[in-house]
């Protein structure tokens, strides 16, 4: 018993008043062990909580997130103890720290605040479609600083959480009604244009992303300068892949066009030389 004492009172590290022994460290490897295993059993739960459909997937995300960075201050502020460095004076000194560094971390500081914020309040959450200064991606992590979005291309974006809080951010996802988008198409002069619009309205319906309530409309909006231009307005829930359903739609339309002799016209000039007589 007393070998053992003795081995875990062996001094490793020594500077100023403070000592690290052996169980100094074989205490903090316990600490960092048992936290992982609180964190790993409370994951599994929420995850079989969202398998169970009991919880929303985001909201359940973003409750874990708060759990988890409390445990790990929990945790470092045992270890802190364990090591006999007071966290009052860790406090004072770091309070004198900040106000050193000013304004050089009020960013950093910003970004956590947010953090915060969006794990909190659930505004964005993990899973939801945004727009975000004109790009469209999908919450993947919710960090305190940070947060990861994936676009449509497959790239990874990682995000200031300040932007998400403070930014004007669309939330596809917190729609729950249908969404609506066009498509727009030109015919040539002289093109019937009731017939092109019931070709286009039937090419809208015809796909099954397309919602059929409210119900698609199309309208003439201008005289173009080598066509006739219509659009064709529909309803989908299907944000994520609206550029496919768009995709989808104008071949449907292009297929009924030759199908009826309809003729989506190319920009044209009429150029008329005129030749001047000599003197």
């Amino acid at each position: 018993m007393s070998t053992m004492k003795d081995f875990l009172q062996i001094e490793l590290l020594h500077f100023g008043k403070y000592q690290i022994m052996v169980y100094h460290i074989l205490a903090l490897a316990g600490i960092f062990i048992a936290t992982k295993l609180i964190l790993l059993i409370i994951y599994r739960i929420f995850l079989r909580q969202i398998k169970a459909k009991n919880y929303d997937e985001g909201r359940s995300l973003a409750f874990y997130q708060i759990v988890k960075y409390i445990l790990i201050v929990a945790a470092i502020a045992i270890g802190l103890e364990t090591m006999g460095i007071k966290l009052t004076l860790l406090l004072a000194g770091s309070a004198a720290l900040l106000v050193g560094l000013g304004l050089g971390i009020q960013q950093f500081f910003n970004d956590l605040v947010s953090g915060l914020v969006l794990l909190i309040e659930g505004t964005v959450t993990v899973g939801d479609i945004v727009e975000l200064d004109g790009l469209v991606g999908k919450i993947t992590e919710i960090n305190m600083r940070t947060s990861n979005v994936v676009t449509r291309d497959n790239i990874m974006i990682i995000v200031p959480n300040s932007k998400l809080v403070g930014d004007n951010v669309i939330n596809w996802s917190h729609n729950r009604e249908a969404t609506r988008f066009h498509v727009e198409v030109g015919v040539a002069y002289g093109t019937d244009l009731d017939r092109a619009e019931k070709l286009i309205l039937s090419a809208a319906l015809k796909n099954k992303q397309v919602a059929k309530h409210p119900e698609p409309f199309a309208r003439f909006i201008e005289f173009g300068n080598s066509s006739l231009d219509l659009e064709v307005y529909f309803w989908t829930k299907n944000m994520w892949e609206i550029e496919y359903v768009k995709s989808e739609i104008r071949k449907e339309i292009y297929k009924a066009f030759n199908s009826n002799n309809i003729t989506i016209p190319f920009p044209q000039r009429d150029i008329h030389i005129v030749s001047g007589g000599g003197s």
